[in-house]
Order: C-alpha cells, then structure tokens, then sequence
C-alpha cells in the first residue's frame, strides 16, 4: 500500500492509518478508514453497538449519516459536542465514554456532580460495544477505549510526539526510540494537540 500510494513522496505532522475495511458494516470506500468527515478523521478498532441509538441522537441536531458506518456517528458526535457545544476535550470523551452510575456514585462530590450531568445531559452520545478509538483534525488527537476495555489502545511518547495505537510493537516500528509506552485504563482519554 505504501508503494502504491507513494507515501515516501509525502510529509506531515499528523498521520493516522488503519488496514482493513469495515467488518460489522458494508465494506466500501466510503466507510473505509481512516475516515474523513468535516474537519474530523477517525480510525476504530471494534464495534460501535449503540450505532442505532447514536445515529437517531445526531440526527435529532440536524446531521444526516448516509456513510452505513458506526465510525460515521463517531465523527458527528465528537464535531456536535466540541465544535458545536464547545466541550472541552476531556468532558466530550466523557460524555461517549463515561463511567458506570456504581463509579460515579464512588467520586468525590464536585466530580461526582460533574459526571451525573454529563451522563445524564448526553445520554444518546454514549458509545456501547467494544471500541478503541483515535480522532483527529489538523491540531488534536485523541484516544479513547470502551468502558472495560475489550479493545487495546496503547500510547507512547517521544519528544513532542505522540503514538496511538492497538499495539505496542506498531508504535516501536514507527519510532524504535519512543520512550515511555503504557495502555491508558479504560475511557481514561490520551489527548496531544499541535501548537504549531
């Protein structure tokens, strides 16, 4: 792929990959990854199971998913909730992700009371299934796993880069001199952003 695509001819401060197509959904171009959609691309390993769910959420703000792709509501969800909503970063992977009620009842108050309202304001944004996701757009990354975690989602670091991905050896093939490499616990967000 790299040779016919002639990726040696290219550069970039960002770059995300995926290789396969979709296997719960029609495999085609359109839904293939990364996927690209507004300013946003998204990369997934997994199932998105609450896509009916999802998609009749976003639909109710006006978007219109026509790709026949759970990464397809990722994308509107993530552009509703922080171009849209102005969520930061942190409180919009939140809301897809965010702790089970027997957690939140365990937080302390402040955090507590955050995490209710964002539950219970953003309900139809909840992801369910086993993902690991990566989301992009030309100054943010972000990784996120389901809530326990049946798809692996590991980061690395070096320098001022980021790595993500569903396994360590991807990320010592990109950079052999990456320094700290860890799985994020389950929902906890990696986010990096350019300050180019």
């Amino acid at each position: 792929m790299a040779n016919f695509y002639r990726i040696e001819d290219y550069s970039g401060y960002m770059w995300l990959g995926h290789n396969r197509y979709p296997t719960n959904t029609p495999g085609w171009w359109g839904g293939a990854h990364p996927f690209n959609l507004l300013d946003w691309c998204v990369i997934h390993n997994g199932e998105i199971t609450s896509y009916g769910t999802n998609r009749r959420y976003i639909e109710s703000f006006g978007y219109y998913c026509t790709m026949i792709t759970d990464t397809e509501v990722i994308v509107y969800l993530v552009d509703l909730l922080i171009r849209r909503h102005g969520l930061p970063e942190e409180i919009a992977l939140k809301a897809l992700a965010p702790p089970f009620w027997d957690e939140i009842e365990g937080m302390p108050e402040e955090e507590k009371k955050l995490a209710h309202a964002v539950r219970l304001t953003y309900g139809g944004a909840m992801m369910n299934g086993p993902f690991a996701i990566v989301i992009a757009n030309g100054g943010l990354m972000m990784g996120l796993t389901d809530r326990v975690k049946l798809r692996p989602l590991v980061a690395g670091e070096h320098d001022s880069r980021l790595l993500l991905s569903s396994e360590e050896a991807a990320i010592r093939r990109m950079d052999p001199d990456v320094g700290q490499v860890y799985m994020p616990r389950a929902v906890e967000p990696v986010i990096g952003r350019s300050f180019s």
